[in-house]
């Protein structure tokens, strides 16, 4: 809360809530002038996406259609005028074999929900933990990683397929610099320290939005969770 008095940001977007609206003090957001729209994981404690926004959408639409993805709540999706916003939180395979399997699923899956929506809406922000490592200079050890789920080469090869597919890496269109990243295991405290992490959070933009780009950064002196904050500014 003291974070967001400082006026980061117009919309903030969570992943990994791992809560409900009924859990949090909710009146201190809308204090700030935050309208908020959850969607919360079936199973308590688990997943779950939000979006604070303190511009008003035209219409919020909660989950992607597709079971498994909205079991978890994955994704919720906020329009401001011609624009769509997409906040998702895309699986992560660390737990083993099954779990992976399903992050190559939900990505197939969710890749034609955005084909989808692209017709609909060419204008479309992709916000969120992609739990994907793209390229060597996204990840601190690449060749020590290189057999970790969030950097096999089927998840690398996913994410060169649907940025070659038209999607913008905003932070990379203005930043090319090694050493950026937005998570770091929390197992070692060292880890943070020494920067050791992996750029694994992204607002992707469809190139109808590229005009409107006007900068984009990562956070991490802001220390809030094992993940920093990311930003995009654009023009409306």
């Amino acid at each position: 809360m003291d974070w967001l008095k400082t006026d980061p940001a117009d919309i903030i977007c969570l992943q990994e809530t791992k809560a409900t609206n009924a859990d949090i003090d909710v009146k201190a957001l809308e204090d700030l002038g935050f309208e908020h729209h959850w969607f919360s994981a079936q199973k308590k404690g688990y997943s779950g996406v939000a979006v604070f926004t303190k511009i008003k959408p035209s219409s919020v639409k909660i989950g992607s259609g597709f079971e498994m993805s909205d079991f978890e709540g994955r994704v919720i999706e906020v329009q401001f005028g011609d624009i769509k916003l997409i906040n998702a939180y895309f699986p992560s395979g660390t737990s083993g074999d099954e779990r992976q399997t399903y992050k190559y699923q939900w990505l197939k899956e969710f890749q034609g929900y955005l084909e989808d929506s692209r017709k609909k809406n060419p204008k479309i922000i992709l916000c969120g933990d992609y739990n994907i490592a793209h390229n060597e200079i996204d990840i601190h050890d690449p060749k020590g990683n290189k057999k970790s789920s969030g950097f096999l080469p089927e998840e690398r090869e996913w994410m060169t397929q649907f940025l070659s597919n038209g999607w913008i890496d905003t932070f990379r269109e203005f930043n090319k610099d090694p050493h950026h990243y937005s998570w770091w295991s929390q197992r070692f405290p060292s880890v943070r320290l020494n920067n050791k992490g992996w750029r694994i959070d992204y607002f992707t933009v469809t190139p109808e939005l590229k005009p409107q780009l006007m900068g984009a950064a990562i956070y991490p002196d802001v220390k809030h969770s094992d993940h920093c904050p990311i930003y995009l500014e654009i023009k409306n």
